[in-house]
């Protein structure tokens, strides 16, 4: 079987799914360690008995649904390539709305020194992307699953990201006695009942790291009536939130006496990040 005549297999297997084409490529240059580019070069090139074997069994799953994440092992998320493991969520493109503007915070303000905490990091995507664009900073995660501070430790050496560290803790619970310049989080908001829940690569990711009560709000409440005492004068607290959550999360922040409150939309025009400043 040459290259593509198992994209060709694979794309028929994966009809109906939502990129069959683009799954198919992504998992064929993972198991021959080459790039997309290099499946467009050689098409005509053969494949081994065991490339084939591995190709096969990674389709099968996919065609289980399960993410293309999950199956390579691998992310890309900003600047970076990040490792994955079924117990943390998958890093998504609208995140990086997230690390935009905490960038644009720190740009405006340009504290030295500055210090950022992430809160629930999972692979480390949003920390290591502000650590590796503001080389000068102190960045810490923190998160409560210790399978997720080493994958984002391992994700941290991969990228030779050094002024990042990611800690056990249970929100706050280990950052006694600190404060910072920035806190940002994409914690669980999707709501407990939400179907959302039981559509595409969502049914195989962490349900801890997903929902958060009836509301999906009870962690982003927690976060902003707990992160005053972390936080400097002026200091910025931003979340990642669901689409038609702006409005609540906004509300959460001036009840506790956030200034300069703001949302903005994500890629697709939707409601993803809230923000404010602490006075």
């Amino acid at each position: 079987m040459r290259i593509d005549q198992a994209l060709a297999w694979a794309v028929q297997q994966l009809e109906g799914g939502e990129s069959p084409s683009v799954d198919a490529k992504v998992i064929l240059a993972n198991i021959l360690e080459k790039s997309l580019t290099f499946l467009f070069t050689w098409p005509d090139k053969p494949l081994d008995a065991l490339q084939i074997t591995q190709f096969k069994s990674a389709i099968a799953r996919r065609k289980k649904g399960e993410p293309v994440a999950y199956i390579v092992g691998k992310r890309d998320f900003w600047n970076l390539s990040l490792f994955t493991s079924p117990h943390t969520l998958i890093p998504r493109p609208d995140t990086e709305v997230l690390v935009e503007q905490a960038l644009n915070w720190a740009n405006e303000n340009k504290r030295e020194p500055l210090s950022i905490c992430d809160l629930g990091t999972g692979t480390g995507a949003i920390a290591l992307a502000l650590a590796s664009e503001l080389p000068h900073a102190s960045v810490v995660g923190v998160d409560f699953q210790i399978g997720a501070v080493e994958l984002a430790t391992r994700n941290a050496e991969s990228n030779n990201v050094t002024n990042a560290q990611f800690l056990q803790s249970d929100w706050f619970s280990a950052l006694t006695g600190q404060s910072f310049d920035i806190i940002v989080s994409n914690p669980p908001y999707i709501e407990e009942t939400s179907p959302y829940l039981n559509k595409g690569d969502v049914r195989f990711e962490p349900k801890t790291a997903l929902t958060s009560g009836v509301d999906g709000l009870n962690d982003i409440r927690y976060i902003v009536n707990r992160s005053p005492q972390f936080l400097k004068q002026g200091a910025l607290l931003a979340f990642e939130h669901g689409f038609d959550q702006g409005d609540s999360v906004r509300n959460l922040l001036l009840a506790t006496g956030f200034s300069n409150v703001k949302t903005v939309k994500d890629y697709g025009e939707n409601d993803r990040v809230t923000f404010g400043c602490w006075l």
